[in-house]
């Protein structure tokens, strides 16, 4: 099958959905980000769903939002953190998608979700780089199944879509049955 979406994955606070919403606008391509779609099939938000249900109720809601949408085409999806969890996901998401990670260095997520509340996963404030540090080592191996990967860390949005837009155009991508590039395709 044709790969016809961009698919982000990686730790929360390393662009995901700043970036898939910018890449998404560059390339006429529609945009969905599967935490908002929880929000919105569900009606609460995310630190409510854990408050209220915890991790295990989230993640059943994340994996139907994330069949749902990896059915779609023509979309830059950006992913929750921990979708990688879940192995289905990931393979339903790849059947017509490149999976491209983003990570960044710890001390920078720290940086990027310190003021954040939204966050249930890091609900303490302190040693803030500590817990993401955990997290990041116990997801280590579910964030190996990608594609391409980008280091987000040091990169402006703009340089992390051109990235992004090179190694597309290396798969000689096509989406909505055109070239983006100007060559003709094969």
């Amino acid at each position: 099958m044709k790969k016809e979406n961009i698919v982000l994955i990686g730790f929360m606070g390393t662009g995901k959905t700043a970036i898939g919403k910018r890449l998404a606008s560059q390339l006429n391509l529609d945009f969905i980000d599967t935490d908002r779609e929880i929000e919105e099939v569900t009606g609460l938000k995310i630190p409510e769903i854990f408050r209220k249900y915890g991790e295990k109720r989230f993640r059943a809601e994340e994996y139907l939002v994330v069949q749902k949408a990896a059915e779609r085409s023509n979309c830059a999806i950006a992913t929750g953190g921990g979708v990688v969890l879940n192995p289905d996901n990931l393979k339903k998401l790849r059947e017509k998608g490149f999976i491209i990670l983003l990570e960044a260095r710890p001390e920078i997520i720290a940086q990027r979700v310190r003021h954040h509340d939204v966050r249930p996963l890091l609900a303490k404030k302190d040693n803030l780089v500590a817990q993401i540090e955990a997290l990041l080592k116990r997801r280590a191996p579910f964030y190996e199944d990608h594609d391409f990967k980008i280091d987000t860390s040091d990169l402006s949005f703009k340089r992390v879509i051109k990235k992004i837009i090179g190694f597309l155009k290396e798969q000689e991508w096509e989406f909505k049955g055109e070239n983006i590039y100007g060559n003709p395709p094969g």
